[in-house]
Order: C-alpha cells, then sequence, then structure tokens
C-alpha cells in the first residue's frame, strides 16, 4: 500500500473527515485565527498549523479526540484550567461531541504569542 501524501491546505487536510469532525475542525480552526490575527496557516508534520514567530500551535484530529499541540510550558502554565481534559507535554486532547472551550484555547494561543515574541527579542537581542 502506498503511502498517501500530507495535504497541502488546511481545507484539504479538513475535508478529508467526516461532517461532525470537519465542524469541529473548523470551529478549532476559526478560533486559532481569532486569537491570532497576524499568524500564518501551513501543514507541517501533516498537520493544520499556525505560525507566528515560529511555531504556535498545531492540531489533528484521531480517532475519539481532536489534539492541540502548544508548548510544554503552556500546558504546564494552564495545568490548573486543563484539569478537565487529558493532557501529554505539550498536547492537550478535546473529545468529540463536546464543544469546545474557545476562551481556554484563545488563552492558549496568545500565551504562545508571547512565548514566541519573547524568545524572538531575545534571539534578537544576542544579534542572532
Amino acid at each position: 500500500m502506498a503511502d498517501t501524501p500530507p495535504p497541502a491546505t488546511i481545507d484539504a487536510y479538513i475535508a478529508d473527515f467526516p461532517p461532525e469532525i470537519r465542524a469541529m475542525l473548523e470551529r478549532m480552526r476559526a478560533i486559532i485565527s481569532k486569537a491570532s490575527p497576524k499568524a500564518s496557516e501551513t501543514i507541517a508534520w501533516g498537520m493544520p498549523t499556525f505560525k507566528q514567530d515560529g511555531n504556535l500551535v498545531h492540531f489533528a484530529a484521531f480517532k475519539r479526540h481532536m489534539s492541540l499541540f502548544a508548548s510544554t510550558s503552556t500546558v504546564t502554565h494552564f495545568k490548573g484550567e486543563l484539569a478537565d481534559y487529558v493532557t501529554h507535554k505539550a498536547t492537550i486532547q478535546f473529545p468529540y461531541g463536546k464543544p469546545l472551550p474557545a476562551a481556554l484555547i484563545t488563552k492558549l494561543v496568545k500565551h504562545r504569542i508571547a512565548e514566541n515574541a519573547e524568545k524572538l527579542a531575545a534571539k534578537r537581542a544576542r544579534g542572532k
């Protein structure tokens, strides 16, 4: 069986899923887009990815949940607010059939924007 090439766009990624999962993926995309209006969209590691001063967040659909990939420091920072979700290092799982927590996702994305901006500023200060 030949490997299927990864989708070239987020639209193509989303189109491969059943309607109920597509709706959740579109909702995640909209929440992230609103929280990061300066970010660009791409596919990285076969997943929808938002970039702003580096990788911001990725998201992907799985059999029983959708995952948001942020950073280990983001998941640690919001540990209390993420108590209702399964988390692993830099990943948060959102089960299907439940509404996405838009306000929480927005906070996670804005935290990542700030992290990336700090890293970029530190890199510039070192002259690199």
